[in-house]
């Protein structure tokens, strides 16, 4: 029986969807601007739309391809659970719904906001910032709206039979599966995209060519502001969505299994944090409407005037999780609260720690600026090194919140034993959840980065003042800071999430071998005794498949998780190589054969180069994303579970890491560059801008390709392994 106060789930995701409706309708009501503005804001438009209608396209033929497969191992193998595929299609569809929503609403908030700056700093930062609010909200919204569908549809079905909340929460979890597919296409085809326009526009246009950025006379300047759309929106919609969706199904996997003789309890500790994630909607909505600023402002204020709506909203529901889990009556409530305390801290930890190395008001960014008084190779040396010093304070605070967060939860208890065990996981899991509880808010400060970057782009190519660049610069940096900040966040609570999908991994493994058995298998231990899968424990499954670090299986697993976050990495970083390379000649091309386009008399082929990056991004995405998919599926095959495990485990280590390194160094180059455009060290033109130039290509693909991808890779081989535990199991028997 569903307890009444489930239905607040609902309740929230449509209270998320309306508020979202809500904005873009403020939103449109907006002055567009000039003739001129429209009209740049419709190419940027038309672009996007055509970009994200190709990849779709694309994303179709895999999804239909991989549900295919998913029904055979389901109804002819008898190997997977029977609601997997039908969850696989939802998980992605409803990703790319969250995706082209906000991406809707960025590309028409672009120009509004640079209209607005036309007026006031506040103007442009309240309509940029609520057009961003449009993509939180949705995100949330549909997230609790699929997670609360599946939730009472498989409860009909699974209702009063043995073990139904473990395999109601386990079924569930698979559809994270189609949103992690969805999200790795979205960021690694936006990020190919975006970053072969920028580079292109950069290197040829500022380097070479000396013109301005977003100067109409580049001809790669629509797709790079195309670009900042689906990477920077539709991308990290996707992959936000399956983050928080991921947190919230493998803590409900996990309370299912820790309190599971535990009667009504088990479903209050399955719903918790179903609840914890609703009641943060209804706060982030709140928080959004804190925000605003004073004309004149500097960047540290329009930093404190977006922290403000975050911290209130965080403080919010720290103390409303307290609330919550009293009055579900959840055993050792206040140290599982306590554990939801951790993984707020913990976000707001790395995003201050990234913003540190990152904005241009602090020590880091500036010492990368003075570097290019000595040239770009000290540039980009200076950038590796701050990328790398600044993964230190994430990584400690990611072990100190594992680590809080899991004795929070099983009162201090050092024992090891199964049920200290379950219940400190259910703790990891139910931090993740805190860290994403106010994503509402959180990614409205990212979503707010790429559109404030579209309205400076149109601000210079509709000649609308120094003063109005002023504003809009002031804005654009901003949002490089907290689009930094909000890629830090990610990573942060893909790690926790993915630790927490690890343990989930272990329940559906033991959910196969209890089918398996069922059809006859039969499974011997190392000391030849009959093994029953039904009555193990978590340790018994760790001696079972000898998960120790002299087992070579493992050794080998960590390896290959290892090497696969940095073969990712170079094969989505080769992939932007060659299409900024085709970039780089079209627009030489352009420059050399259209005569009269430097001089403003002819205008550019803007649609050769959508076109371009269009069919790079295509091409380009396709390998890597199927990479990931595979690399699990063989090394359980090969390696069995002892293997995958390892896989996971290396893979986390290394890809959240590697993921920091990139996304800050990224980040630091691009404000480095900013600080330059402000007027220190020579300013715009000079030899010094040029090397920041230098610098910020290099971080381009860092930052917006490769580092924000591997969050995403990290949590997709989790759920492939959950999803094709069964064929794992079958290579075992």
């Amino acid at each position: 029986m569903i307890p009444n106060v489930f239905w607040l789930v609902p309740i929230a995701a449509v209270s998320a969807l309306v508020m979202a409706w809500f904005f873009f309708r403020q939103m449109i009501k907006e002055e567009e601007g000039t003739p001129r503005m429209i009209e740049i804001a419709e190419y940027v438009r038309r672009g996007a739309m055509a970009y994200l209608k190709q990849q779709y396209k694309i994303v179709l033929i895999v999804f239909i391809v991989l549900a295919l497969i998913f029904a055979f191992m389901a109804y002819v193998l008898k190997v997977q659970n029977e609601w997997v595929p039908f969850a696989f299609l939802t998980g992605g569809l409803f990703s790319g719904l969250a995706g082209f929503f906000g991406m809707k609403t960025a590309t028409y908030a672009s120009a509004r906001t640079a209209n607005a700056a036309r007026k006031s700093l506040d103007g442009g930062l309240r309509v940029a910032f609520r057009s961003g609010a449009v993509m939180g909200l949705v995100v949330v919204g549909l997230g609790l709206l699929d997670i609360a569908i599946w939730f009472i549809i498989l409860n009909s079905f699974y209702q009063g039979e043995n073990a139904a909340l473990i395999t109601i929460t386990t079924t569930m979890l698979t559809f994270g599966m189609g949103a992690s597919t969805q999200a790795l296409f979205a960021r690694v085809g936006g990020g190919i995209y975006t970053k072969a326009a920028d580079v292109g526009a950069d290197l040829v246009g500022k380097v070479e060519a000396n013109i301005p950025e977003d100067d109409p006379r580049n001809p790669a300047t629509i797709a790079d502001n195309v670009g900042d759309n689906v990477g920077d929106v539709a991308g990290m919609g996707a992959d936000l969505y399956e983050s928080y969706c991921g947190s919230i199904l493998s803590t409900a996997a996990l309370g299912a299994t820790a309190f599971a003789m535990k009667g009504d309890m088990q479903l209050r500790a399955v719903i918790a944090p179903m609840i914890i994630a609703a009641i943060g909607v209804f706060l982030s909505i709140f928080g959004i409407f804190l925000v605003r600023t004073k004309e004149g402002a500097t960047m540290k204020d329009l930093l404190r005037s977006l922290g403000l709506g975050t911290n209130v909203s965080a403080v919010f529901i720290a103390i409303a999780s307290f609330a919550i889990l009293y009055l579900l009556e959840i055993e050792n409530w206040l140290g599982i609260s306590f554990s939801v305390i951790t993984g707020l801290a913990a976000g707001v930890i790395i995003g201050q720690a990234t913003e540190y190395y990152t904005s241009h008001s602090y020590k880091p960014t500036k010492d990368i600026s003075a570097a290019s008084k000595t040239g770009a190779a000290t540039v980009i040396i200076k950038g590796i090194g701050t990328g790398m010093i600044s993964t230190m304070i994430p990584v400690v605070t990611i072990s100190v919140a594992i680590i809080m967060s899991y004795l929070c939860a099983n009162k201090f208890d050092m024992s090891m034993s199964a049920g200290s065990i379950s219940t400190g996981l259910y703790g990891i899991g139910i931090a993740a959840v805190g860290m994403l509880s106010t994503l509402g808010i959180t990614l409205a400060t990212d979503a707010y980065g790429p559109i404030a970057d579209n309205a400076g782009g149109n601000a210079e190519m509709s000649e609308l003042g120094e003063e109005v660049r002023n504003r809009t610069d002031a804005l654009d940096a901003l949002g490089n800071t907290t689009a930094a900040t909000g890629k830090g966040f990610a990573i942060g609570s893909a790690a926790l999430t993915a630790l927490a999908l690890l343990a989930s991994y272990i329940e559906e493994i033991k959910i196969a071998m209890a089918r398996a058995v069922e059809h006859g298998a039969v499974y011997i231990d190392a000391i030849g005794n009959e093994f029953d899968p039904s009555k193990a424990n978590m340790n018994d499954f760790m001696q079972f498949f000898q998960v120790t670090l002299i087992n070579p299986k493992v050794l080998v697993g960590a390896f290959i998780g290892a090497m696969a976050a940095f073969l990712f990495s170079g094969i989505t970083m080769g992939a932007v190589g060659r299409a900024a390379g085709r970039m780089v000649d079209e627009v030489r091309r352009q420059f050399r054969d259209i005569k009269g386009i430097l001089e403003g008399k002819a205008t550019p082929d803007y649609g050769r180069c959508v076109e371009i990056s269009t069919r790079s991004a295509q091409r380009e995405m396709i390998f890597p994303s199927l990479l990931a998919i595979a690399i699990p599926i063989i090394v359980g095959c090969v390696l069995g579970v002892a293997g995958v495990l390892g896989l996971l485990v290396g893979g986390l280590a290394a890809g959240f890491t590697l993921a920091i390194f990139m996304a800050n160094a990224g980040g630091a180059w691009d404000n480095a560059k900013k600080m330059v455009e402000e007027g220190n060290f020579g300013g715009k033109g000079s030899d010094c801008h040029k090397a920041t130039i230098v610098g910020d290509t290099v971080g381009d693909p860092f930052k917006d390709t490769s580092g924000p991808s591997l969050n995403i890779l990290i949590k997709l081989m989790s759920m492939v392994s959950i999803v094709m535990a069964g064929l794992t199991v079958a290579c075992i028997v």
